[in-house]
């Protein structure tokens, strides 16, 4: 809605300082033509909103304006007290912190939304973790968040899968990421990725022994972990494998190869399916087909087929002979 949209930008230029017209039209997910448009119409509203022209250009509110268009809609008061996730909190230390901030929420917002956020609390949580992830120490999470917001140089013994297993790096840390219950740290040089819960050993200075250092004014931590999560995917499944599976087998399938069926899978005369599935290896793919027993038939490559040949056969001497 464009009231909506113009309380956005004021709020957005009142928070941020100046921002050009593509800004604005990036953050609201709009044109900048509509952005001058509305521009537009919070002059003739009275706001004291101005524009210069130039690179370094854009628009502002006169100094020492503030508006009070604060008010949380429904929606809104109910994801912010959804969003306050109490498990990642308390691990970066912040849970009696995130506690307070949620109590000071609850009393400022009206009761009508009041009682809606407590029924949103009441009927939704959120456990990122998978069933079977066991939990893990991160001893050092607090430290490395700190040199995150403080712009900190990390000094950490760091465990590694290859040879030498424990190195020693020196990080500039940009940002935390936490996947499916684990935390990551993003540092250069690089930049790099790192698991939080590898981490053996942090040396950072303090006071006067501090080393600081500058933040990328342009790296962006949201998309730089995008190309990250598509650049492992991409090393993962550096293999195919040709199959055919059964209607079962098929509609189980999840994540990559499940988008493979849909994409190039072909339903043949039996009702079996013949499709190239993409694997990590010959190792991973022989043990991931072995769980699916007689719901597929490995085709290629030759050397997979035969290895699940081989186990078959020795799976029924082993059974035969008792």
């Amino acid at each position: 809605m464009k009231s909506s949209r113009l309380v956005s930008i004021l709020l957005l230029l009142q928070t941020r300082g100046r921002l050009t017209a593509a800004q604005l039209a990036q953050e609201l997910e709009v044109s900048v033509r509509t952005v001058y448009r509305d521009v537009e119409a919070l002059h003739a509203a009275g706001v004291p909103l101005y524009g210069d022209a130039g690179h370094a250009g854009g628009y502002q509110l006169l100094a020492g304006y503030r508006t009070r268009l604060t008010g949380l809609s429904a929606g809104e008061a109910e994801a912010l007290f959804l969003s306050g996730i109490p498990g990642p909190a308390t691990e970066l230390g912040l849970g009696s912190a995130l506690a307070a901030a949620q109590l000071k929420l609850r009393a400022a917002v009206p009761a009508e939304l009041r009682d809606q956020a407590d029924r949103m609390r009441s009927r939704f949580h959120l456990d990122a973790p998978g069933w079977y992830a066991p939990d893990e120490e991160v001893p050092y999470l607090t430290a490395v968040a700190d040199a995150v917001w403080h712009s900190r140089v990390l000094h950490i013994r760091y465990r590694r899968w290859k040879e030498p297993t424990d190195v020693d790096r020196r990080l500039e840390p940009y940002g935390l990421v936490l996947k499916a219950g684990r935390w990551y740290v993003v540092a250069g040089p690089g930049p790099r990725t790192y698991r939080v819960d590898q981490i053996l050993e942090v040396v950072a200075g303090e006071g006067e022994l501090a080393e600081e250092f500058e933040p990328l004014e342009d790296f962006d931590l949201a998309a730089y972990w995008q190309r990250y999560q598509a650049d492992f995917h991409t090393r993962l499944y550096g293999g195919e494998a040709l199959v055919r599976l059964s209607p079962g087998a098929a509609a189980r399938l999840k994540g990559p190869a499940a988008r493979a069926l849909a994409d190039s899978g072909t339903v043949e005369p039996d009702g079996w399916t013949r499709v190239l599935l993409p694997i990590e290896s010959t190792d991973h793919a022989h043990g991931d087909f072995l769980a699916m027993g007689a719901e597929i038939e490995v085709l290629g490559p030759p050397e997979l087929r035969a290895r699940m040949a081989a186990t078959v056969d020795a799976l029924a001497a082993t059974y035969a002979s008792g």
